[in-house]
């Protein structure tokens, strides 16, 4: 299809210039003929093996021999098939050895040569360009997969931890606790099946996961959750905010006292922001970003949102602080 509207392109603008259409179609058949060959062996044969192999003395000799061999060639066909004049589109008295009709077809060919393969390499830029993105998108979303999978062997050895407690105490809320898990459990295996969820889901989960850690601590896990906005329709990465509820009580917890947990979620203008506040253990607590859990969350986010995303979290006094934003 190129090559057939190059070709007519060229017969009907040279034929208008010289007011005779069908000199213009035989010559440029003659001509077009030599074009595809020269090309297409230009593009398959002498860049691959001179260019991108840096040799590019062979190549610049092998090209000229070819340009004296299409001059003679063309200017050959040209006489035999379509005019016994050499270069009448000068019209002045030309000879086969008149340097403007040797710097005329030389050009010319270059020109062809130069333009198509200039386009030949646009175009395997871009279908490159598209394989290295769908490769990208591909590594992005194994990656998103292993880190899920290593969330969940992380929170259930928790969870098992809690439940170990309860039974070396003989507590009646075990079987609550093995109840809970079990959904807790539910939604990590079959609800997650991507790379985000229904931020209401998770929520519940959470809340599922703070129940657990009421029926091991009792009275001594004081939390409160306040929502802002509409979240129905907000999605998040699963069980990300849930490693930082996870760090409360493995940071926050102090032998014989109370955890407090304030976190907030806030939806406004295309952003979630989560918002939490607990207790701090300065002789548990060494790194606020240490454990599988936060270097995850980290790296899902990087992975993600790119930049695009805020992640803050200081001490103050006995309270430890962070604060998320991300795009909904």
């Amino acid at each position: 299809m190129f090559w057939l509207a190059y070709f007519i392109f060229n017969v009907l603008r040279w034929g208008s210039y010289f007011n005779d259409y069908v000199y213009s179609f035989k010559s440029n058949v003659v001509e077009f003929a030599i074009h595809i060959i020269i090309v297409y062996g230009n593009i398959f044969y002498l860049i691959p093996k001179f260019i991108l192999r840096k040799r590019y003395k062979r190549y610049v000799f092998i090209m000229l021999v070819i340009l004296a061999l299409v001059y003679v060639i063309r200017t050959a066909l040209n006489y035999v098939l379509v005019t016994e004049e050499v270069f009448p589109e000068s019209q002045l008295p030309s000879s086969f050895f008149d340097i403007n009709y040797i710097i005329a077809v030389i050009l010319g060919e270059l020109y062809v040569i130069s333009f198509v393969t200039a386009i030949k390499f646009v175009v395997e830029w871009f279908l490159e360009k598209k394989k290295n993105e769908d490769l990208a998108q591909l590594q992005l979303s194994t990656e998103l997969k292993y880190l899920h999978t290593q969330i969940q062997p992380h929170f259930f050895f928790n969870t098992l931890n809690n439940l170990y407690a309860l039974t070396l105490q003989k507590s009646e809320d075990a079987p609550k606790l093995v109840i809970k898990l079990s959904e807790m459990m539910q939604y990590v295996l079959y609800n997650i099946d991507g790379s985000k969820v229904d931020l209401i889901n998770e929520i519940t989960h959470i809340n599922n996961y703070i129940d657990i850690e009421h029926l091991r601590f009792k009275d001594r896990v004081e939390t409160n959750m306040d929502i802002t906005g509409n979240i129905e329709d907000v999605q998040v990465p699963p069980l990300l905010i849930l490693s930082f509820v996870e760090n409360c009580f493995k940071h926050g917890m102090k032998a014989n006292d109370c955890l407090k947990i304030d976190m907030s979620f806030n939806v406004l203008k295309g952003y979630l922001e989560f918002s939490l506040e607990n207790n701090f253990n300065p002789d548990v607590a060494q790194d606020s970003f240490s454990g599988i859990g936060n270097e995850n969350a980290m790296r899902r986010l990087n992975l993600l949102y790119s930049n695009n995303f805020i992640l803050n979290s200081k001490v103050e006094g006995d309270m430890y602080k962070l604060y998320l934003k991300i795009p909904i």
